[in-house]
């Protein structure tokens, strides 16, 4: 070892020793440590009903045993510092940090930490139950969506036949316990809604190793061509009031101008330029029907700096002009022109 090596290793040696061990991260859960546990927590994902019973830290002092027991809910068990001892029906297993191991239903199982060392256990201990959908009900309003139905299913699935040994926690399901506690602490905007998505986390992290890729459920994948189209008249119709461009809509949609005059003809049979001179006229017609505003307040509104370049247009277009065209439509009420839209096409 060279002189610059030893200086280096002495010099790291040092800051460790000023440094001391690193901090626990989860250590800021006991100073509440059954915050979680007075939330009556209570939401569902997908076909499923869960109520949080605990969501904490834990901590087993040296020689501590909790001994054989069972729950007829899921307890998720997270090792974040010390070792000890667990017993799954009749099967011992060392435990250590990092590690998590699940008992379902009915589980029997023991607990001891090590004799000289104080073990921390985070808990999630839930009841998970199935819901029945009344007939005649929405399946999409009533358990959000075929996504999140199917997820939530394989998710459940895997927790049914997941193995009574530890593994490593190698989605870090941990880090969302921490997660948990900091939205308790800051009372976040939006509370409720994270922490069971956090509730949530906890579970997908830890089925994930051993969830079948086969039957994870896949997102549909999109028409980019009819995605970008969408995209694109939405901007268009956002900002008809401005100067448009060709290439700044191609740019907003991350497309070339040629590539997207292209998309314009096969999802729009129409050109970009006719498509925003429709969506202006159709806001011009809109509001010569149903306001009185000065037609020179209505051309700037709708992206014409002066009446004089909406009147050729508008004439070429209706066969009249803005104020015949008010003077014959308004007291009617008969509808103005709208946009095209896509399914008025086919």
């Amino acid at each position: 070892m060279n002189r610059r090596t030893e200086t280096a290793a002495e010099d790291k040696a040092r800051g460790e020793r000023k440094s001391g061990p690193a901090p626990f991260p989860f250590a800021r859960m006991l100073g509440k440590w059954d915050a979680l546990d007075r939330l009556d927590l209570r939401f569902r994902w997908g076909g499923y009903g869960i109520r949080v019973l605990r969501c904490h830290l834990t901590v087993f002092q040296p020689g501590q045993i909790i001994s054989f027991h069972k729950h007829s809910e899921y307890e998720f068990h997270f090792i974040p510092k010390g070792k000890g001892k667990v017993i799954l029906e009749d099967q011992l297993f060392d435990l250590h940090e990092g590690l998590f191991y699940l008992t379902g239903p009915d589980v029997v199982h023991y607990q001891e930490s090590d004799p000289d060392d104080p073990m921390h256990e985070l808990c999630l201990h839930c009841e998970i139950v199935p819901l029945h959908r009344p007939p005649g009900s929405e399946p999409d309003a009533e358990f959000g969506g075929d996504l999140e139905r199917n997820e939530a299913e394989a998710c459940m699935e895997t927790l049914r036949r997941f193995p009574l040994e530890p593994v490593w926690d190698t989605y870090n399901a941990m880090g969302m316990f921490l997660e948990a506690y900091r939205l308790w602490e800051e009372e976040a905007p939006g509370f409720h809604t994270l922490l069971k998505m956090a509730v949530t986390q906890i579970l997908l992290r830890s089925t994930r190793l051993y969830a079948h890729k086969s039957r994870v459920p896949s997102i549909p994948m999109r028409d980019m061509n009819d995605h970008r189209f969408q995209l694109a008249s939405q901007f268009i119709q956002d900002n008809e009031s401005l100067p448009i461009s060709l290439e700044e809509v191609a740019e907003r949609v991350n497309v070339s101008p040629r590539q997207l005059q292209r998309i314009f003809r096969t999802e729009g049979q129409t050109t970009f330029r006719e498509y925003v001179e429709h969506v202006r006229l159709g806001g011009v017609c809109a509001d010569l029907v149903g306001s009185d505003r000065p037609i020179e307040e209505i051309a700037l509104a709708h992206g014409y700096a002066t009446p004089n370049y909406l009147f050729p247009v508008f004439k070429n277009k209706f066969g009249m002009t803005p104020t015949a065209y008010r003077r014959a439509y308004g007291a009617s009420g008969r509808p103005a022109a709208a946009p095209i839209r896509k399914e008025e096409r086919s």
